[in-house]
């Protein structure tokens, strides 16, 4: 909880003062940065504030001028090799007004990819300092008010709060396979993930890595069977990239690599996972399906549009177009982007799979319905309820040129609806037979 009020400050507790610069890990922004205080000021019952050097002004930082510039001089001249050679070359550094120096070597594991929700940024004990708050700020050993968030660091509770909701997220009903089957590809694949991941470490390198002989990389903060599985997730459309990080809190870039890696190992696989009959854009909607098989209104509405009295085809020769069209619709995606990009993308760089708002097979129902002169726009734009008008055309307008080059295009029906609910109340008749 952030508080500017001073009265909420210790007097005499024993505290801990930390000087920061204002960018960097330590910077004043990040989250991460101050949720891991929170935890060590609960853990060791001090109250810790933070002074963070205004933008520029890092050269003020004493410990600049008093200590590293000695440790440079110590070490000038000196190849640093190994963490041994850099751990004795510092611990060496001595002066004649009585400076010296320990160091150590920190062999804890810190996973990248870390990001801290709102609420439990908002249920940490902060309080901000009445002079420039957002530079000065105490962390106070416990929470300010009792909260069922918890507000300790990774490495106490967050960790194992992912862990639990990964295994809700393999649900069946969202990767469209059962643990048995989820393990067969995660088994086959993994070797081609870390070729992958090895990769692209080699384009943003420019070569081979040059490290100790031994030496491991930092594990991952995803292995390689949660990595097939959100990319599932994600090529099935349940949800979003900003969903998945919001959820298991970690950073888009996080979520993002992983899919662009492991979807190009299931692509050259050929694996086909299909589309999910569920599409989720709020954290609170896929936790209550998974609690109560509670689907949200767009899919049901989603699925009255889609019966073959209007689509004039059957759900399963739609769902088999939907698959036929994906590719197209991916590429002439990407051919915009180059178009708004005007060059090819960087290595490394990810593109999306399907666009936020409408999923692909989506796109073909709106697009089939509106080309049949069923409805107008405004009518699919009235049943969805939460798409525009305007992304309802964009969606049309880059469909039908596909529908056509498939020779697809769909003749006239013989009735149009003048409203939502004449559309809708024609899609829920019982009479499965396509109307002409």
């Amino acid at each position: 909880m952030e508080d500017s009020r001073a009265d909420r400050l210790p007097d005499r507790d024993p505290g801990l003062l930390i000087t920061a610069d204002a960018g960097g890990s330590n910077g004043y922004r990040y989250r991460v940065w101050k949720s891991e205080l929170a935890a060590l000021a609960a853990e060791t019952r001090l109250a810790i504030t933070v002074c963070h050097f205004p933008p520029s002004t890092s050269k003020w930082n004493k410990i600049e001028h008093r200590l590293f510039s000695h440790i440079t001089h110590n070490w000038r001249g000196r190849p640093l090799t190994s963490h041994d050679v850099v751990l004795q070359t510092i611990a060496a550094t001595r002066t004649r007004t009585g400076l010296t120096v320990e160091a150590h070597l920190d062999t804890g594991d810190y996973p990248t990819g870390i990001a801290i929700s709102k609420e439990r940024f908002a249920a940490l004990p902060l309080v901000k300092h009445e002079t420039h708050g957002q530079w000065n700020y105490t962390l106070l050993p416990g929470p300010a008010a009792p909260t069922d968030l918890p507000v300790s660091g990774e490495a106490y509770g967050v960790a194992e709060r992912r862990r639990s909701l990964l295994s809700r997220l393999a649900d069946p009903r969202l990767t469209g396979m059962d643990n048995t089957e989820l393990a067969e590809p995660c088994t086959e694949l993994a070797p081609l993930q870390a070729a992958r991941a090895q990769e692209r470490h080699s384009e943003q390198r420019g070569g081979r890595a040059r490290r100790a002989t031994g030496k491991q990389r930092a594990k991952p903060l995803f292995d390689d069977a949660t990595r097939v599985m959100l990319t599932l997730l994600y090529q099935r459309q349940v949800c979003s990239m900003k969903l998945l990080a919001d959820m298991l809190e970690v950073t888009p870039g996080c979520i993002g690599q992983l899919v662009a890696e492991t979807r190009r190992v299931l692509e050259d696989h050929r694996h086909q996972p299909g589309y999910a009959s569920t599409r989720f854009t709020t954290a609170t909607q896929l936790l209550a399906f998974l609690d109560t098989a509670e689907a949200p209104r767009r899919t049901s509405i989603m699925s009255i549009l889609s019966h073959p009295r209007l689509t004039g085809m059957s759900r399963e020769d739609l769902g088999s177009l939907a698959r036929r069209l994906a590719p197209r619709q991916l590429a002439q995606t990407e051919r915009a982007s180059y178009q708004r990009r005007g060059a090819d993308r960087q290595p490394g760089s990810r593109g999306g799979v399907f666009p936020k708002k409408i999923g692909d097979e989506e796109r073909v129902v709106l697009a089939l319905l509106y080309l049949r002169r069923l409805c107008t726009m405004d009518v699919l734009t009235e049943a969805l309820g939460d798409v525009s008008r305007s992304s309802i055309g964009n969606t049309i307008r880059e469909v039908r040129p596909l529908l056509a080059e498939a020779g697809l295009l769909p003749a006239p029906a013989g009735t149009r609806y003048r409203s939502a609910a004449a559309l809708l109340a024609a899609g829920r008749s019982e009479d499965d037979t396509p109307t002409g």
